[in-house]
Formats: structure tokens, C-alpha cells, sequence
């Protein structure tokens, strides 16, 4: 069927509220969610409303929480998400670290013990709303082996950055440092479907299609040696600098139950203008260059905005199970 945005963030909010959440965490989470499938970003919008609302109800993400802001540094802003969603954590201390990155030039936010983001792109793109460019990483369960091993270290750890423009970002990307988010396996075994070579291993460190045995194995990085490092950056950001838990410690990010995610974030904010009046003069000279040749672009910069999405049957009826 079709649904409407708005149709989306009412009912994904209902359903948080149904299942324990306060009113600012459930509506920054529907928010979340809604501009997910605004965005195509399946994965990251109804697909996980399930597990949000599981995982409220068995307590292992708190939705009665409220986080804490601290000013730890001039340029340094802090949240305590409290074992709570990450949205309503990154909302809350958003103010506090745009004034910081306008004050300082370049300011940063560390977001501790929260839950999943999912979407870190989404969180990048409300820095740049602000004039600012946003860099962004976070971790999450292992999945991902070392190039050569067979057992997973680290998460998906996907870094993310969006450059501002004039009323829509310049440049937006959003990615794992694994050659695929783990999502897309999880669907393709739901669909009876098989992967691509070079998505995961299985647990003998063999390549492997069948979703099923990768599951069983463990994810590679984008790029072999290359993904690994990136991969490696972005669990010292999100555990590391953060205090909060290292990939390992993680369990399955939508088991119902158990302890809860105690991930981190870690958010670079930088005023373009800080040390140059070019940097406009300097990005359209590179997106100039990409334009030429047909076929090509910039990442995120002409991305389209849905108002209305197609959802699946079986999908929009457990939504509005899950709604009442």
C-alpha cells in the first residue's frame, strides 16, 4: 500500500508510546523513522519499529529517560543518553554544540550509552542544517572480521559526513566500513534470496552466498585493508572517546531482550568559513568537475524527498499492530 510520511511518523509514534516511551523520546525516534522512508533508507525505517517497540517493552533500551548535557570543554559538549534512544540524546545537546562550533570554529559531540542510531547520515544532515558541516561515526555488534580472520572484532561502524548548501546539502554520504550493512544480509535470507561474493565470510573464513552461513561467519570491510582502518577509526570515535562499550560487548541489536546497547557516538561539527572565505568557491570547482562527466555525482546532493512511500502489506499491518 501507500502511505503518507505523515502517516508513517503518527503511526511509528503511537506504537513507541504504546510500548513504554515518553512523549519526546517517541516522537524524536518517529521523526528518525519517517525520514528514513522519506529517504529510501528501508533499513533503517518500519523495517526496525518492531524492534524499538520489543526492546521497550523487555527494557532493554529505557524510554522513560531524560538525557544529560555536559559542557565538559569550551569546544566539547557531552550527552549521557542513559541507556535510552540516541535521537532524543542528540536533540537535547544539538543546541549546545552548534553555539560551541560557532564560538570555536570547530566544536565536538560525544553521545554515550544509547541505543542504536541507525541512521547516522540522519543525525550529520541536522548538523549541516545549521550552516555547519557534520562528521559522524558510531559502532555496533560484531560482525565484521580482520582481513584474513574469521572471527568478527568490530561492527559495521559506519562514518557518515554532510556538507551544507543552500537549502540542501552540498554532499551527503552515510555508509558501513563493511562491504555491506548487515541489514541488507538479514533481508536477503527473509527474501530466500542470495548475496553477492565478497559481502561476508562464513565461519570458516570462505567466501560465501548463502546469507544464511554469513550470518554464521562474519561480514569484510569495504576495501579489504583499507575498510578495516576506517572500520578500526570509527570504533576508537564511538567507544573509545565516548566511554562507552567497544563493539565486542555488544549482543544482536534486535534481540528483545537483554543488556542494553551502551553505544557511542561522536560527532565532528566545523564552521566552513573558519580559516578560508574559498570554501564554496573550492567545493563548486569539484562538483563542476563531477558534472562533466556524464553519469557521475556528488553523494546526497540531488537526493529526493518522498512524501508518500509504498509499504508492504505485511509490513503496514504489523505497524499498525504494534499502533493499536
Amino acid at each position: 500500500m501507500k502511505a503518507s510520511i505523515d502517516q508513517i511518523f503518527d503511526l511509528s509514534k503511537a506504537a513507541l508510546l504504546r510500548h513504554g516511551a515518553d512523549e519526546f523520546p517517541a516522537t524524536e525516534v518517529a521523526r528518525a523513522v519517517a525520514r528514513a522512508e522519506a529517504l529510501g533508507n528501508v533499513i533503517c525505517g518500519l523495517y526496525y519499529l518492531e524492534s524499538y517497540c520489543l526492546q521497550l517493552r523487555s527494557g532493554r533500551v529505557k524510554g522513560q529517560v531524560a538525557p544529560v548535557v555536559t559542557h565538559p570543554r569550551a569546544a566539547a559538549v557531552s550527552v549521557d543518553a542513559g541507556f535510552g534512544f540516541a535521537q532524543p540524546a542528540f536533540a537535547r545537546a544539538l543546541p549546545q554544540a552548534v553555539a560551541a562550533a560557532r564560538e570555536c570554529g570547530v566544536a565536538t559531540l560525544a553521545v554515550a550509552h544509547a541505543h542504536t542510531c541507525t541512521s547516522l547520515g540522519y543525525f550529520t544532515e541536522q548538523i549541516a542544517a545549521h550552516g555547519l558541516i557534520g562528521v559522524g561515526f558510531t559502532n555496533a555488534s560484531p560482525v565484521v572480521a580482520p582481513p584474513g580472520g574469521t572471527k568478527a572484532v568490530i561492527g559495521t561502524n559506519p562514518i557518515a559526513m554532510t556538507v551544507p548548501g543552500d537549502g540542501k546539502p552540498r554532499l551527503h554520504f552515510d555508509f558501513s566500513t563493511s562491504a555491506v550493512a548487515l541489514g541488507k544480509i538479514t533481508m536477503a535470507k527473509a527474501a530466500g534470496q542470495k548475496i553477492p561474493l565478497g559481502w561476508a565470510v562464513d565461519s570458516d573464513g570462505q567466501p560465501t552466498t548463502d546469507p544464511e552461513a554469513a550470518l554464521k561467519g562474519a561480514l569484510v570491510s569495504a576495501g579489504g585493508y583499507k575498510g578495516w582502518g576506517f572500520g578500526l577509526m570509527a570504533e576508537v570515535m564511538a567507544a573509545c572517546l565516548t566511554g562507552s562499550v567497544n563493539s565486542l560487548d555488544v549482543k544482536g541489536l534486535k534481540l528483545p531482550d537483554g543488556p542494553p546497547h551502551d553505544l557511542g557516538q561522536f560527532y565532528i561539527l566545523l564552521d566552513p568559513g573558519t580559516h578560508t572565505a574559498a570554501f564554496a568557491d573550492r567545493f563548486e570547482r569539484l562538483a563542476n568537475a563531477v558534472a562533466e562527466q556524464e553519469g557521475t555525482r556528488i553523494p546526497g546532493a540531488d537526493r529526493t524527498i518522498r512524501t508518500e512511500v509504498e509499504v508492504p502489506d505485511a509490513l503496514w499491518q504489523l505497524v499498525t499492530d504494534l499502533a493499536g
